[in-house]
């Protein structure tokens, strides 16, 4: 892998961080972007080539794709899609301008960067382009509506996008992550905290009693969850692969929910899913 470059985004902690400083042990010149002008300062302190990426931002994705090309002379073999966060509560409770903000960052984003690499891989012959989704883009879990949408959506276009580039040595792939050790519930808790007028809902006494220790507190399934570290190494392997695969799985649920959605009536589905 030695030599190659890779563009990483959401890069300020999580699944982004250790991926950036795992490849960039390994060989990889990466670039690895964060929102904020001080995560990426720490980052270069790391030794890290840092620069913000703002997916809510079209200049931010414009002037992050220019600063690549540039110190690269115009090549770039792999991009990976990271950066996402969730609005976690009931689909009713949800804003018109809380959803458009969610694809914003969840998707729009992703597929801005996504269409400003792909001539680059193009005349280069070949590159990786590589989406973190998540177990919520197989199966739609309660009180998580809009990063389900944004997931659902992302897979779609993946899937699309994997067909339209065939034949042009640009591969891509899915990773699929489940329950990881991250900062996502904590950055979950201010978009909640943002944009829900849960006082002022149908369902306040359900807050109340329910859905506040849910949503804020519950699990997400910790006795499965890994550390970011397991992420990468699927990352890795759709980076080297010679044939990489359409989707890897990360985490027990997540294979559990392929194997759901592929066989499970949807009534015995909706049954189980209700009770988490």
């Amino acid at each position: 892998m030695t030599g190659k470059s890779i563009l990483i985004t959401g890069c300020s902690s999580g699944i982004g961080y250790d991926a950036a400083h795992t490849l960039s042990a390994s060989g990889w010149r990466v670039f690895a972007t964060c929102r904020s002008e001080a995560d990426c300062a720490r980052l270069r302190n790391e030794g890290l080539d840092s620069f913000p990426l703002d997916y809510e931002d079209p200049d931010s994705i414009a002037s992050a794709v220019d600063e690549v090309l540039e110190r690269t002379g115009g090549k770039l073999d792999a991009l990976f899609n990271n950066g996402a966060y969730a609005i976690p509560a009931p689909v009713e409770d949800i804003p018109r301008e809380a959803m458009r903000a969610i694809f914003e960052a969840n998707l729009f984003g992703y597929h801005d960067l996504t269409c400003r690499v792909i001539p680059i891989m193009r005349a280069q012959g070949h590159g990786r382009i590589i989406n973190c989704s998540s177990v919520l883009g197989l199966l739609a879990m309660r009180w998580r509506g809009a990063y389900n949408a944004t997931k659902f959506a992302l897979e779609a276009l993946s899937d699309t996008l994997r067909l339209e580039m065939r034949g042009t040595g640009i591969h891509v792939c899915l990773i699929e992550p489940g329950p990881i050790d991250t900062k996502f519930r904590t950055n979950a808790i201010k978009q909640f905290d943002k944009w829900i007028d849960w006082k002022n809902s149908a369902r306040a006494d359900q807050y109340k009693t329910d859905l506040l220790d849910q949503l804020k507190t519950g699990s997400d399934g910790n006795a499965f969850e890994l550390a970011p570290s397991a992420v990468t190494a699927k990352l890795i392997r759709a980076l080297q692969s010679p044939r990489p695969k359409a989707r890897y799985f990360v985490t027990i649920p997540t294979y559990g929910a392929n194997i759901m959605r592929r066989f499970f009536p949807t009534r015995i589905l909706d049954w189980l899913l209700s009770r988490g």
